[in-house]
């Protein structure tokens, strides 16, 4: 993995108490297939120790550069020991989803330990129906989404019974590797310095090449004038032509206020070939319908507590740069679009119109640009002060209220087939993703898998109390879509 790229290092700097940028998942499996029809840490334990030389993030923790001269590094922890990671917990009868979901938003509270390698599973026992769940969390500074996902997969397999890891590879493959180690003292002081030495010929590149795409960032396209210039830019650099982003200033919501550091969560899943029936019926991809779900959804819930705003409500949507390849680059190779969600159209079908018509734009615009400006905006703060400076600007958004966006939704493919683990059949992975003060109090994230669409929603506690009313209106929305596809 090397050292962390100026993008990796902003989720660290983003941490303070009341913010964690680790992403995590909770898979719900059936234990039947286990030794002893029961999945256990030591079980876990035996296989990460086996596979983890499969991913990177399983086995490396950070080591600093003195006085923050430059970003942290990856190397192998030579204390490495899956058990370290690895707890065990029990539900408490009847262990309903409802139970699940608190003892996940509980977990989800807690930092990530920087001295070891900056994952953890829960293992929850007690599930009803003799299920168990299984809490699995990564921090976003060693990877992100797409690649969070692939390192899971690292662990899973196709058939209940165990692949094994090493049938194609050379006997002494893992015998014969050298374990990753950070540079020496010495060499991170010198290559630190040397950075700083070119920071401000790289930081006026980075300038000049995020200037032509300013009109993308979350909050600046809404300021009147940002439009004209990124254009007299783009003209100015012959890229005439590029689709304008729709523009659109986040309204203030019960969720965009500053959060505090209790989370809630909420699981639930729809059937996918319901939404590629809508899709197909009204024109449109899976992500759109379901953007078109979610928008109806924070209408619902908005519209209950005589807080709809009369304009779309903006949301941040993550996307992968990855373009499809396999990798085992872990760093984060992600950006963002931003685009408005119209809950304030109050006709089903012109809301999803909309939404799909926004979508599109702000699609065929970043297919030109890529999201470029984040790796570059990220760059023009020296390593040094990049983390004070950091905190500092996420504490002066939550307290003047800076709303670039209201929420974050994101949509990650999956696998349209059974996993395993341990022999346990996968039947459900749920994502609980990040909140932030800027990003918003409300993230929902939802993963493709065997035939579902699975939801994970977290939510600062004190805004968003119970999530849960999100879910059952993401269900009536669905309805609402099948209606009018059909009709």
């Amino acid at each position: 993995m090397g050292q962390l790229t100026t993008v990796d290092a902003t989720f660290l700097h983003a941490e303070n108490g009341t913010t964690h940028a680790h992403i995590a998942g909770v898979g719900v499996v059936d234990p039947a297939g286990c030794p002893g029809g029961r999945l256990t840490a030591p079980l876990v334990a035996a296989l990460i120790r086996e596979r983890a030389h499969l991913a990177a993030p399983l086995r490396q923790r950070l080591v600093h550069v003195p006085f923050s001269l430059d970003h942290p590094y990856w190397e192998d922890d030579p204390d490495f020991t899956p058990e370290r990671h690895i707890t065990e917990i029990g539900l408490p009868a009847p262990g309903n989803r409802r139970q699940l979901a608190d003892v996940v938003a509980m977990l989800h509270e807690r930092p990530l330990d920087r001295a070891r390698p900056l994952w953890e599973i829960v293992i929850i026992q007690g599930l009803e129906g003799g299920l168990t769940a299984v809490y699995a969390k990564v921090h976003h500074a060693a990877t992100d989404g797409v690649m969070a996902a692939e390192t899971l997969a690292a662990l899973l397999d196709l058939t209940p019974e165990p692949r094994d890891v090493h049938a194609d590879a050379p006997a002494d493959a893992d015998a014969g590797r050298t374990p990753e180690r950070a540079p020496a003292l010495g060499d991170m002081l010198r290559t630190g310095l040397l950075k700083a030495a070119l920071h401000p010929l790289k930081a006026a590149l980075s300038m000049a090449r995020a200037v032509p795409h300013v009109d993308e960032i979350p909050g600046v396209a809404a300021i009147p004038g940002v439009g004209l210039a990124s254009a007299f830019v783009q003209g100015a650099l012959r890229r005439e032509g590029l689709p304008r982003v729709p523009r659109s200033s986040a309204p203030p919501t019960p969720f965009n206020r500053p959060i505090g550091p209790r989370r809630a969560v909420a699981c639930g899943e729809l059937p996918l070939d319901e939404i590629k029936k809508v899709g197909r019926g009204l024109g449109g991809s899976v992500n759109d319908v379901v953007m078109a779900l979610c928008a109806t959804a924070l209408r619902q819930w908005l519209d209950k507590r005589g807080e709809l705003p009369d304009r779309p409500l903006v949301a941040g949507v993550p996307v992968s740069l990855r373009g499809g390849r396999s990798t085992t680059d872990a760093c984060n190779q992600v950006s963002i679009m931003t685009t408005p969600l119209a809950t304030h159209i109050p006709d089903p079908a012109g809301r999803y119109t909309a939404v799909r018509r926004d979508m599109d734009l702000v699609k065929r615009r970043f297919a030109v640009t890529s999201g470029s400006w984040v790796r570059e905006l990220s760059g023009l703060v020296p390593a040094p002060v990049a983390g004070p400076l950091t905190r500092l600007v996420l504490q002066a958004g939550a307290a003047v209220s800076l709303r670039p966006i209201n929420l974050v939704i994101s949509n990650v493919p999956g696998p349209q087939f059974p996993l395993y683990l341990c022999g346990a059949r996968v039947l459900g992975y749920y994502p609980i993703s990040v909140v932030t003060d800027v990003s918003g109090g409300l993230n929902i994230t939802v993963f493709s898998y065997d035939g579902r669409v699975d939801i994970g929603i977290v939510a600062c506690r004190d805004l968003v109390p119970d999530p849960a009313e999100i879910i059952d209106h993401l269900e009536d929305a669905l309805d609402e879509l099948k209606a009018l596809a059909v009709g």
